[in-house]
């Protein structure tokens, strides 16, 4: 018995969220003691909300409690230290902050291992027997533990809402029947939930076979894939092997007309040796120009070969040897001039041609282009799910609802440094990286924002233009003003018409170049298109113009919303 005894003193001074002997043990106002560092770091995790509770009832406190040592519990602790024991082994049947506990256990509560949905209550394995053994209990619905059992029961009649009035579209009780929704459309729950599991059996059947379609699709592409593949290897090495040969007939005409002109130029210095000696300038002049031209003719950087063209030095005047009765020596400048001239005709040849060629590669394609959307319905099956990036979002900006809303403050957040972030401009990007067809929308407040797309690499540091969205040529940007709109790239600002809306639409065919800009009200009215080339993989944007306050939201939108 005293041992006993001795585990139950042991468990009534164990911390509830560390399942060990309490460590500076302090007490809240509600009467349960925490070690310090515990329910400290349950309640930095509550921060945000402002409101602090007890893990175990659940009572609320504002604004947050100032701890202090509970001096009794400490010394009974270390008297309990002193007799040897040990804390408790963590005993996993007991419940913790996160558990569902059983509504029946005093004291320490176990896990419970089933709700009941009839008695609105949760049991541990132990008090869920009666469930099993009495009648009346054995035809209770029994499901897996739930913390929303309070959620059935109605807030106005305190009864089970055991209804569901399809006027509203809400669950309600019996009174409820009687009462305001006297005359609505109503029926079980349980039938309610029998249709809608027919129209969800009908869903999950739909969705299967588009699944099986998108795979029969996906092997489909896979193929083109090796098609692609196969094709662009061949043709690669046909093209080397063309290009191949005509290196060789290139290098081989090369060598014949070299051949040829040093055996006529040995047959000319044989036969005229004996006037070496006077025209031995000449001959050395001819030779520089001779090899300049070799050299220039055997240049493959077309460029470089024109750029070095004109500055070549005109030859002087040959000699005037009257006394010698030969012709003067020209005769190797023809053939300069011949190869010049079959150099230009195949610069031209190659010039044309390989348009042709560049033309033909970036034709190929496998997939049919697919029309441009046209409703919103239609834009709305390319919307994305786009966050914020905090890692990027600039010191001023509070990011919120799950990192979908930006808010302009008067004051710095205290954001860690981040080689990512945004230090000059009020600016964020996000997480997910755009390529392919993507649709989304934002919903703004305030003075005004910039709705840009921006490659991620657009730098990050600083007030230069090389940082804002718009202003060089890794974004796009649309300005929202009250009254206006203005689009921006590369420095450059266009005014653009069209209805004044707090919510932007923005398209994206990342392989078409197509990005468009929409003012959604009502109606769907497209304010600007660009048409042009992204090189790289895209981000989403916001850019705020200074008005503390002001507010951007990515708005999550649905296949099946409509205007």
């Amino acid at each position: 018995m005293a041992q006993r005894g001795s585990r139950l003193d042991e468990e009534k001074i164990s911390c509830s969220i560390c399942l060990d002997l309490l460590k500076d043990p302090v007490t809240t106002s509600c009467g349960h003691s925490y070690c310090m560092n515990c329910i400290k770091g349950h309640w930095d995790t509550e921060d945000k909300r402002s409101v602090y509770s007890c893990p175990q009832c659940r009572q609320t406190f504002t604004p947050r409690p100032v701890l202090l040592k509970n001096t009794m519990l400490a010394d009974l602790v270390e008297e309990l230290k002193k007799t040897g024991l040990q804390a408790a082994p963590v005993d996993h049947c007991y419940a913790g902050p996160e558990d569902v506990a059983c509504d029946v256990c005093t004291g320490r509560k176990l896990k419970a291992c089933k709700s009941c949905l009839q008695c609105l209550a949760s049991y541990c394995e132990k008090h869920l027997q009666p469930h099993f053994n009495a009648a009346p209990l054995k035809k209770h619905k029994l499901v897996e533990p739930s913390k929303k059992l309070q959620e059935n029961v109605c807030s106005r009649h305190d009864e089970v809402m055991k209804m569901f009035c399809r006027t509203d579209q809400q669950s309600i009780c019996y009174l409820c029947l009687m009462d305001e929704h006297k005359g609505h459309d109503t029926v079980s729950a349980a039938a309610e939930r029998s249709e809608r599991q027919r129209e969800l059996g009908v869903s999950r059947q739909n969705i299967q076979q588009r699944i099986q379609d998108r795979d029969k699709d996906v092997k489909l592409l896979q193929q083109q894939v090796e098609a692609i593949n196969r094709s662009a290897d061949k043709a690669v090495e046909d093209s080397e092997k063309i290009f191949t040969q005509l290196i060789r007939l290139m290098k081989k005409r090369r060598s014949d007309v070299k051949q040829q002109v040093r055996s006529q130029q040995e047959a000319e210095v044989s036969r005229v040796r004996e006037l070496q000696e006077k025209l031995e300038q000449e001959i050395t002049e001819l030779k520089r120009r001779d090899a300049d031209l070799e050299e220039l003719s055997l240049t493959e950087d077309h460029n470089q070969f024109l750029h070095d063209y004109p500055s070549l030095s005109p030859l002087s005047e040959s000699t005037d040897s009257s006394s010698i009765k030969i012709r003067p020596l020209r005769y190797f400048e023809a053939v300069t001039a011949a190869v010049s001239e079959v150099r230009g005709k195949l610069q031209d040849v190659l010039r044309e041609t390989w348009t042709n060629i560049s033309q033909t590669v970036t034709e190929v394609d496998v997939l049919l282009t697919q029309p441009e959307p046209k409703t919103r319905a239609e834009f709305l099956q390319y919307s994305c799910d786009i966050t914020l990036d905090p890692n990027t979002a600039h010191t001023r900006l509070l990011l919120s609802d799950g990192d979908r809303k930006a808010t302009f403050m008067s004051k710095h957040q205290s954001y860690s440094s981040h080689p990512d972030r945004f230090t000059g401009w009020d600016q964020v990007l996000s997480r997910e990286s755009l390529t392919g067809r993507c649709y989304w929308e934002v919903e703004w407040r305030g003075g005004g924002v910039f709705v840009a797309v921006a490659y991620k690499s657009i730098s990050r540091a600083g007030r230069g233009t090389e940082c804002g969205f718009g202003h060089n040529d890794k974004s796009w940007a649309l300005q929202c003003y009250n009254n206006s709109y203005n689009f921006w790239y590369n420095k450059v600002n266009t005014p653009v018409s069209g209805p004044r809306s707090s919510r932007v639409g923005v398209y994206l065919d990342h392989r078409a170049g197509i990005l468009s800009f929409y003012s959604i009200s009502k109606t769907m009215t497209l304010l600007h298109r660009v048409q042009t080339t992204f090189t790289q993989p895209l981000c989403a944007g916001l850019w705020f113009i200074c008005y503390p306050g002001s507010t951007a939201e990515l708005c999550k939108v649905k296949q099946t919303e409509v205007m």
